[in-house]
């Protein structure tokens, strides 16, 4: 198994569907009007929209695949990974329409039912362990749901219709910039009351809102326990739904603040479907590459293998443009940053250049991750105690889910939060596992399947102090996979290879700060104008003519392409009062 991984990680040259080095065949230039460090979506979709407002762009990467976090790897001869981010949905309607995405080559599948929790228990007089299975069809979710609670059943279409109604709320803030409080309140006349514009999607969430105000301000900051506790009385629903309040997250179920993870998860929409979450074709390079080839039909030039040592800061404290690893300097007007904040402020831009107080703020944004990731080659489905396969080896509907393993109850997941708050990996670790080769059949050999397997908690440091060794890698995959074997014995002979990125192997391959999959913690004191600091809210640094555009600005990780579409609003702007 091991020489396999091996094999896998020293053939990587296919990635969704394009050979490497194939999109750098433009020779890079010496000037442009923009420049955008790193090729992640929001990096991408930046691109697009410069392109479009008339700004010659220029795209560089350092790695050698497009996407960021989100790209597709063939890490093990034959299967294609979506090695970081595995499912699509928070890429916003306009974006997909107006840079014409499906045209460009983005395929989703679908996903129906979409969740899918199995028991550990024993079956009674013969049947199999019960399970929980969700998806768009209400009344066979609340079927569904029966097995557990007649009276959360009858509860769970209100508790749908709770959701959507403060989630479309916030849509209007996800597609502009905060509100722009210096421009509010400092300066000429003129220029507030052009800033009163800014006041427009708060004002139209709000009204949105309504008399819902105080759900929506309880949902935010209150634990999610809390919320589900009003509503249900059932565990594994209780549980599976407080999944998408700790995903991604250091948190707890029982933490303040727990409630706008879930929010946030739920607040996409796909194909015209609301909360909708799907697989792109391809695995989910296939969406970075329709964008990347959208903006290249724009004009944009997009380079992998070119990565950036620093900003160029003039003598006049503006950004000038970049200096590679190799000596490379390219100039342009204006520089935008789709890595972190702490990477763009700690390692790309001179010290000299930033206020102290500045550096100092920097240093305090958390970057916590709970996350590793392991991505499993198997050369057969799971057969799960709870939902056996049918003779013919067909993938069953809740193949096609999130598989909510460990889910069981509140008190599991909180098991497993306390446990990796003492800096070693939980020892029953809440897992997500989802298998795209099941709707997808070009991402795998007939027969066989990819998997990925999101796994929380574990530390960044083992015992708060010191890295994760190969040994700690692989006693922790040993503890997951065991835990996958209970649920569906058999699964740890069918693997033929696996890739295991712990929050510092994230960080390394990724350049995500801390392994943080959201460019930074999603809470409550790290949002909208605090979002990664409120001097910087706006995308604009304190250099003059350094942008940020990742997802470590707002609205944040996840919404997919929002911050890059936001930071190109300003940056168009500050072009149209030069």
């Amino acid at each position: 198994m091991a020489a396999a991984v091996r094999a896998g990680r020293a053939h990587r040259g296919f990635i969704s569907g394009t050979r490497r080095g194939s999109h750098s065949r433009t020779a890079l230039k010496p000037q442009y009007d923009a420049i955008i460090i790193g090729a992640g979506h929001n990096g991408l979709i930046a691109s697009a929209y410069l392109q479009k407002g008339g700004l010659k762009t220029a795209v560089l990467e350092r790695r050698h695949v497009l996407g960021g976090a989100a790209v597709s790897e063939e890490i093990i001869p034959g299967f294609h990974f979506s090695r970081a981010s595995y499912l699509l949905s928070l890429l916003r309607p306009h974006i997909y329409q107006d840079l014409e995405l499906k045209k460009h080559g983005l395929k989703v599948y679908m996903r129906d039912p979409y969740s899918f929790t199995p028991m550990l228990e024993d079956g009674v007089g013969g049947q199999p362990p019960r399970s929980l299975l969700l998806g768009a069809d209400l009344a066979m979710t609340q079927k569904e749901i029966r097995k557990f609670s007649e009276k959360d059943a009858k509860a769970y279409p209100d508790f749908l219709t709770y959701l959507e109604r403060l989630a479309c709320a916030i849509h209007p803030l996800l597609d502009a910039p905060p509100v722009d409080i210096p421009g509010l309140t400092q300066g000429s006349l003129r220029k507030r009351i052009s800033a009163l514009r800014s006041l427009k999607p708060l004002l139209k969430s709000g009204l949105k809102l309504g008399k819902n105000i105080p759900d929506f301000y309880e949902l935010v900051t209150a634990p999610v326990m809390k919320v589900l506790n009003r509503w249900f009385e059932s565990e594994p629903l209780r549980a599976t739904l407080a999944t998408d309040s700790v995903i991604g997250a250091n948190t707890s179920p029982n933490n303040p603040g727990s409630g706008y993870v879930l929010l946030h998860h739920v607040m996409g929409e796909l194909e015209k479907e609301k909360g909708a979450w799907g697989y792109v074709e391809g695995g989910m390079g296939g969406v970075s590459q329709s964008i990347a080839c959208s903006a290249r039909s724009l004009g944009a030039d997009i380079f992998t293998d070119r990565d950036v040592e620093r900003v160029l800061i003039g003598q006049d404290g503006c950004a000038k443009g970049v200096v590679l690893t190799d000596g490379t300097e390219v100039r342009s007007k204006v520089v935008l940053s789709n890595a972190t904040p702490y990477i763009t402020f700690k390692q790309l831009t001179p010290q000299d250049a930033l206020p102290e107080a500045f550096i100092t703020a920097v240093d305090q944004i958390d970057y916590t991750s709970p996350v590793t990731k392991i991505n499993v080659a198997v050369d057969k489905l799971p057969n799960f105690l709870a939902a056996p396969n049918s003779a013919d080896g067909k993938p069953g509907p809740h193949h096609q889910c999130s598989i909510h393993l460990n889910c069981e109850s509140m008190e599991v997941l909180e098991e497993a939060y306390m446990e990796g708050q003492q800096g070693r990996p939980s020892s029953r670790p809440m897992i997500e596992m989802t298998i795209p080769s099941v709707l997808d059949p070009t991402l795998a050999p007939p027969g066989c399947h990819v998997m990925s397997l999101f796994i929380q908690f574990t530390p960044y440091l083992m015992e708060g102090r010191r890295a994760w060794t190969d040994e700690d890698r692989e006693r922790f995959a040993d503890t997951a996979f065991d835990w996958v074997e209970r649920y569906a014995p058999g699964f740890k002979k069918s693997i033929v290879g696996k890739d295991i990125l712990t929050p510092s192997d994230l960080e390394r391959v990724f350049g995500l700060t801390g392994g943080n999959i959201f460019h930074g913690s999603m809470s409550l004191d790290q949002l909208y104008l605090a979002r990664p600091l409120p001097s910087v809210a706006d995308y604009r640094s304190p250099v003059k003519g350094l942008y940020l555009c990742g997802s470590g600005s707002h609205p944040g990780g996840g919404v997919m392409g929002a911050a890059g579409w936001n930071s190109a609003l300003s940056v168009l702007a500050d072009f149209k009062r030069l």
